[in-house]
């Protein structure tokens, strides 16, 4: 994933910018970049660090003595470089770019065969955010066009920051609005964010949250649109569910808000099968599945507990070592129980998702080397069956490492998904199967997946607003 965080104001910029982008470092591991404008000598300027060892704010700690400027822009990055200093047909300017290109080979095909060319990155790999900037240029009499034409010409999912040499800002959320974009406010200036909650932290108030494939210019003084919203709209579900940051509001809808309902929804399923009954505590496996079982404890009753804690002082997140073997060892090392509340417990632990299975299967088998006497998995989310095609977060290199896909094709067969319906709801024989294979894999004493039609509950949003495809399949 990634998210960008921009800012155009009458005094300098520097100093939101740095704690805004720093407030996205949970939606990446690998890059983070500032580029400022200074009207007053420097011009634009950039600076990009790697942060899979360590914070953003640490590497980018003594940018103060290095950049300045009244607009400013920045990204987290889960995968290339940037922002990225362009000087083409558009003039000079700073780009930064969240999302994920489908057609990137087709896209790469066109330009060098039109005789265009990138500069490499190891391996031969070119940088999606340059590739964005190289087919913006194909439009070279004007900007905004070349980003309508870049929106067109891409398949999958593109928002895009620009910093202009004039000290403008542009902004503009991904033609189906699967990820958002939010402009705020202040007496000095505006803001432009992926997550709302960043920018009120600092002060601004909401102004906007831009629609499916708009595009607007920011100076301090105002905010014009240059294309207007389109009516379709694919936010993803899974933002609310999983990735998106528990204060963050996206189409009016706050994450941690939802997580409780999401929670009650599935304690009123578990009621009315008598499962709450033999329950001595409800646990969210941390820290996304927490408020999804505060939620369903406070319905239920049963009383919430955290068994065990996480030890994030040297660590914050088990996924940033790049290799999966010493990703899964740090998330062990993490885990510090608290045997009191595990020995001879009968323990219910909701989690977000259950993407692969890796982490689970060592944190069930780490509850009953405790002593748990039952361990009951709830997960707040659909069995993920299909590898998303639209963001890099969920994505996945092969849809066989989903643990429900390879499940049901262990059960039946690659004939099997093509009733991935019947094994998404758990009231059908193959829902049903679906549920105990994977119990009888993991050592589950049961096992449950949230609805569709619960999440959508919980959300609140039309489902036709809505991208559900890594749950169900619907385009």
């Amino acid at each position: 994933m990634g998210g960008f965080f921009g800012v155009v104001s009458k005094r300098d910029a520097l100093n939101d910018v740095f704690f805004g982008v720093d407030y996205h470092s949970h939606l990446g591991t690998r890059r983070g970049g500032l580029a400022a404008y200074d009207g007053e000598g420097k011009g634009l300027q950039r600076e990009i660090h790697n942060i899979e060892n360590s914070p953003f704010r640490t590497k980018f700690e003594n940018i103060f003595n290095e950049m300045k400027g009244n607009s400013v822009i920045g990204a987290i990055s889960d995968s290339d470089p940037q922002p990225l200093l362009i000087n083409g047909s558009h003039g000079c300017y700073a780009i930064c770019t969240v999302g994920l290109i489908r057609n990137e080979k087709e896209l790469i095909d066109f330009v060098l065969k039109r005789g265009g060319h990138f500069n490499a990155m190891t391996g031969g790999k070119v940088n999606s955010t340059e590739l964005v900037a190289t087919i913006m240029s194909e439009k070279s009499d004007d900007l905004i066009e070349g980003i309508k034409y870049a929106m067109e010409m891409i398949e999958g999912t593109m928002s895009i920051l620009i910093l202009r040499d004039d000290g403008s800002l542009v902004a503009a959320r991904d033609k189906l609005g699967r990820l958002p974009v939010l402009i705020g406010r202040n007496e000095y200036g505006y803001c432009v964010s992926f997550e709302s909650f960043a920018y009120k932290k600092l002060g601004y108030e909401d102004v906007k949250e831009l629609g499916p494939g708009e595009i607007v210019s920011i100076t301090p003084d105002g905010l014009t649109v240059l294309q207007e919203p389109g009516d379709k709209m694919r936010i993803c579900a899974f933002l609310w569910s999983y990735y998106g940051y528990p204060n963050s509001n996206y189409e009016g809808v706050n994450v941690e808000a939802m997580r409780y309902r999401n929670g009650v929804i599935m304690a009123k399923h578990d009621m009315e099968e008598g499962i709450t009954e033999r329950l001595d505590s409800v646990c969210g496996v941390p820290d996304s599945g927490t408020p999804h079982a505060i939620g369903y404890s406070n319905y239920s009753h049963v009383p919430f507990t955290r068994p065990f804690i996480k030890y994030t002082p040297t660590w914050p997140r088990s996924f940033m070592p790049a290799e999966q073997s010493i990703r899964n060892k740090v998330a062990r090392m993490k885990q510090i129980p608290i045997p009191e509340l595990i020995e001879g417990k009968k323990l219910l632990f909701v989690d977000d998702s259950i993407v692969r299975g890796t982490q689970i299967r060592e944190t069930v088998k780490f509850l009953y080397d405790n002593g748990a006497e039952e361990v009951h998995m709830r997960s707040a989310s659909p069995p993920i069956i299909y590898g998303c095609k639209y963001l890099n977060f969920s994505s996945s290199k092969n849809e066989m490492e989903l643990l429900a896909r390879r499940v049901i094709v262990e059960l039946e067969g690659e004939e099997g998904l093509k009733y991935a319906e019947d094994y998404s709801d758990g009231r059908t024989e193959r829902g049903k199967k679906l549920r105990k294979a994977i119990s009888d894999k993991f050592h589950f004493d049961s096992l449950e997946f949230q609805s569709l039609e619960g999440v959508l509950e919980a959300i609140g949003i039309d489902r036709c607003k809505l991208c559900t495809y890594c749950w169900d399949g619907r385009e």
